[in-house]
This record gives C-alpha cells, sequence and structure tokens, in this order.
C-alpha cells in the first residue's frame, strides 16, 4: 500500500487543517509529508530526526504537537502495540497492522471492511467506533524461524 496516492495536495492540507480550526505552517505539512513518504510508522523521534534536516531549528514537542494536531484532524492515526513505542500512520483506511517481531517494523495489513463488521458485536449498549488488530510474525526479510522476542523470554526459562 502506497502513501503517495493518498496523499493531499499542500491546499487540501491546508483546507483540512482550517476546518478544524487550524492554520496552516510549513512545519505542520514537512511533517505530514515525511509521514506519508514512510512505510514503516515512524515514531516521534524517527519523524523529529528526519524533519530536523530540512528545519534545523525544530523542537521535539513542535513534532509531538504537530502529531497531536494530525490525529485531531484526522489525517494521522496512532498505532499502539503492546510493549513499544507509539507510532504514526496516515492510512486513514480500515486496515490491520502486522508487527514482525524480529525486526520491530509495522506494516499495514488490508482488510475486507464488509467481511470484518459482521465479526465484531458489542455488548448491548455499546458502540463500536474503530476496530484495531495487530498481527503478530515475521516480514519477509526476517528469518520466520529466529523470533528474539521468544528468545528473550526464553533465557529467563527454567527448562
Amino acid at each position: 500500500m502506497t502513501y503517495s496516492t493518498k496523499c493531499l495536495t499542500e491546499q487540501k492540507f491546508a483546507d483540512k487543517l482550517s476546518d478544524s480550526g487550524l492554520r496552516y505552517t510549513t512545519q505542520r505539512y514537512q511533517i505530514y509529508s515525511i509521514l506519508l513518504s514512510r512505510q514503516d510508522h515512524p515514531t516521534a523521534n524517527e519523524v523529529y530526526q528526519q524533519t530536523k534536516e530540512n528545519h534545523e531549528d525544530i523542537s521535539m514537542a513542535t513534532v509531538y504537537n504537530t502529531l497531536e494536531t494530525l490525529i485531531k484532524c484526522g489525517l494521522v492515526r496512532e498505532v499502539n502495540l503492546e510493549k513499544t513505542v507509539t507510532r504514526y500512520c496516515p492510512n486513514m483506511k480500515d486496515h490491520w497492522h502486522f508487527y514482525c517481531e524480529n525486526c520491530g517494523k509495522v506494516f499495514d495489513m488490508d482488510v475486507d471492511r464488509p467481511a470484518l463488521s459482521g465479526s465484531v458485536t458489542a455488548p448491548s449498549g455499546f458502540t463500536i467506533n474503530q476496530v484495531e488488530v495487530a498481527v503478530r510474525g515475521a516480514c519477509q526479510q526476517c528469518p520466520d524461524g529466529e523470533n528474539k522476542v521468544c528468545r528473550k523470554f526464553d533465557d529467563f526459562s527454567d527448562n
């Protein structure tokens, strides 16, 4: 899945911010563009490091604030996988995340929304706003049998 095909033009990006009562800044657009250019769901620190290449005066606080702004505007979502740092994803379509337990990379997985909608039922009186699924395994660049996460736990076992 490529994010470049889903990229908002700079004017549409400015309009989306304006609709939320916010103003366009080049730093906000730069951070959004970085998220779109990466397929690995970067962390705030990774976004900061890449943004700093073009905006030397940017602060980590600005990156965090911008990421929060993009989330509130519906342009980006947080990806929170158990016991890992928060990552950011500009793919706002329904999808799952594949987490490689070997290298820690996160990949998008397309999901068939009609097939999914019948498989999740909320308790009586509850409303489902979003379903998040994380699938774990080994990516195509990592050897399937070598799971570093499990090996760490095996070191502490009594066997």
